[in-house]
């Protein structure tokens, strides 16, 4: 079984929400660093949204503060994101990463992320 399995991406129309859901499994998660990245058609894969081990540090991209939230419980092995008020532009696949080690600092870099699921899809109509 992959480390990491997302689900919840969907089909919504602008304005709406999504819950996406990372599933860990095969070690304990709660050390690492979690993050969500997407990749547009297109695009290169980007960070979205990143949560530390305690959850006291989250960082985000730029174009989805305020609209997404990054949240972790590391009793069940399990990462978040929500996202709210969905636009066009966030079209892509969504990925799950871990660091796969201990630390404080979210990086928003994929070649710091060790372990990745398979990607969900989400699409948003205008």
């Amino acid at each position: 079984q992959a480390p990491l399995v997302e689900s919840g991406g969907a089909l919504v129309q602008a304005g709406g929400s999504l819950r996406l859901s990372c599933a860990a499994s095969g070690r304990s998660f709660s050390s690492d660093t979690m993050a969500w990245f997407r990749r547009a058609p297109g695009k290169e894969r980007e960070f979205v949204a990143g949560i530390a081990w305690n959850g006291g540090t989250t960082v985000y991209a730029d174009s989805v503060k305020g609209r997404f939230t990054i949240s972790r419980d590391n009793a069940k092995n399990m990462a978040y994101l929500e996202m709210n008020m969905l636009k066009p532009e966030d079209t892509a696949i969504y990925y799950c990463a871990a660091t796969g080690a201990w630390s404080t600092i979210v990086q928003k870099t994929p070649r710091e992320y060790v372990y990745w699921g398979q990607g969900t899809e989400v699409t948003v109509s205008s």
